[in-house]
């Protein structure tokens, strides 16, 4: 059974940085990309960050760009995002989830796996 438990979340001021971790259990971590995708109260789940296995490729959404960052450790079977410069429009549930291949996608219906998520506030 594959587990994602994410961590890190909590309250920032606007300017400040959180980091997210995700370990994952019940799989070989280091065969399958990554992602982080976020989601607030009435919209849809939307794209962060994608990471390859070997971490070597990665992909961000423009919102994040530049002040994001996506790594993995893959010794430590855990998945990181790395968040600086927050803004209030960051304010959101933050999930890591896993696709069944190894292919790095930015796409949310590729993934079958996902984590209970963690909030991440942003005050102003």
């Amino acid at each position: 059974q594959v587990q994602l438990v994410e961590s890190g979340g909590g309250l920032v001021q606007a300017g400040g940085s959180l980091r997210l971790s995700c370990v994952v259990s019940g799989r070989t971590f280091s065969r399958y990309a990554m992602g982080w995708f976020r989601q607030t109260p009435g919209k849809e789940r939307e794209f962060v960050a994608a990471i390859s296995r070997g971490g070597g490729s990665t992909s961000y959404a423009d919102s994040v760009k530049g002040r994001f960052t996506i790594s993995r450790d893959n010794a430590k079977n855990t998945l990181y995002l790395q968040m600086n410069t927050l803004k209030p429009e960051d304010t959101a549930v933050y999930y890591c989830a896993a696709p069944p291949g190894t292919q790095i996608t930015t796409r949310e219906y590729e993934y079958d796996y996902w984590g209970q998520g963690t909030q991440v506030t942003v005050s102003s």
